[in-house]
């Protein structure tokens, strides 16, 4: 008799908790662009100016000056106590605490750890970054997506209905990505008094503030000392690369992010930190002029050819897809003109809309313009 034990089948290194994920439709982007030669490239969304030269002077002093070694989880000194004093004056909150994080994607990243155990809720709404729904996914919480299209606003009737006992957070993005929309202050106010009604906590991402061109900047943390910020120097000083970030809000939330912070990214990287510092009081005026140049050019060149939503932050532009799939466009874009721009189905449920960055040389753009003009000419 044979005493061979059957054998199991093939077991999966990966865990079901990656398996369950995708590259993101941005990456699969970055991709494509990759493979193409001279391609329209509009589905970067970074800057396309330089960092301040005195932020590329500190990096390079601080190199010189033999800063490569961990630093203190919640940020260098020099940094972490400058900004915490400045978020302290703008919101009128003494207590308002700070952690300097592995970027804003870090903060959120420990944020929502802080915040999220299996089950709970968190609302959010789409169109929304990619990373909101598949981190809290990741986390064992449940997305409850609210729909903004087609104007993008949001609606604090259908939040509050949206609310149930296992709701634990609130994500806002504005300016917003992938829309450009901006919150008005008094959506902003009324969700934060909603959020500290029912007890739950409104995180509003933040990283797009400097980019506003319509009306000014408005944050829910004004309105209520219960609010967690997630911000960086990424998108307002062109340091996607440095990975420098920050969270703040209410001390005991900041001190769990800290406290994960040591267990996951230990801290922002040195010199990126020195490189911050030296960015917080450099003159940002011109490349923000300029970005507001080239989202008024884009407009113009596409008015009367695609329906869209003007946005009045961020660098992107969000247009409804001519024949109603964005998937179907971004290939048929690929495919004709070598032009790379985001399907919308990236972004949330629908797939009606497409995401153009238009952080790109005035010559990049008018190749974009000219592109999507006869793309819109031919659609069927």
């Amino acid at each position: 008799m044979s005493t061979q034990q059957p054998q199991r089948p093939p077991r999966s290194p990966i865990s079901r908790r990656a398996a369950a994920f995708d590259s993101s439709g941005i990456r699969k982007a970055f991709d494509l662009a990759a493979r193409l030669e001279d391609p329209i490239n509009l589905a970067i969304g970074q800057p396309d100016f330089e960092m301040p030269e005195a932020a590329r002077t500190a990096a390079q002093e601080a190199i010189d000056a033999g800063k490569h070694g961990y630093t203190p989880t919640q940020g260098i000194p020099q940094l972490r106590e400058r900004l915490e004093h400045e978020v302290r004056r703008e919101t009128g909150q003494p207590g308002r605490t700070l952690c300097v994080t592995s970027g804003s994607s870090g903060a959120l990243v420990l944020t929502l750890m802080a915040l999220v155990d299996p089950g709970d809720e968190v609302i959010l709404f789409e169109p929304a970054f990619v990373m909101y729904r598949p981190l809290v996914e990741f986390l064992g919480g449940r997305a409850v997506a609210i729909d903004t299209s087609p104007s993008f606003r949001i609606d604090v009737d259908r939040v509050a209905a949206a609310i149930t006992p296992a709701t634990k957070a609130i994500l806002l993005n504005t300016p917003a990505n992938p829309t450009g929309f901006v919150a008005d202050a008094a959506t902003v106010r009324d969700l934060a008094a909603l959020a500290e009604r029912h007890g739950v906590t409104l995180i509003s991402d933040e990283l797009y503030r400097s980019y506003c061109y319509d009306a000014p900047f408005a944050s829910p943390a004004l309105h209520s000392d219960r609010v967690v910020v997630i911000d960086g120097f990424s998108k307002s000083h062109a340091m996607t690369g440095w990975r420098v970030g920050w969270v703040h809000g209410p001390k005991e939330i900041v001190d769990a992010c800290t406290m994960l912070q040591q267990y996951t990214f230990v801290c922002a990287p040195h010199v990126g930190q020195w490189a911050a510092v030296a960015a917080f009081d450099a003159p940002m005026d011109v490349p923000l002029a300029e970005c507001r140049r080239k989202r008024d050019r884009l407009m113009a060149g596409l008015r009367g050819h695609y329906e869209f939503v003007q946005p009045g932050g961020a660098f992107y532009l969000y247009p409804q897809a001519p024949g109603g799939s964005g998937k179907a466009f971004a290939a048929r874009a690929a495919e004709e003109e070598k032009l790379i721009v985001v399907p919308g189905s990236v972004f949330g449920a629908a797939d009606t809309h497409f995401r153009i960055a238009y952080t790109v040389t005035d010559r990049t753009l008018d190749r974009g313009i000219a592109a999507l003009c006869r793309l819109a000419a031919t659609a069927g």
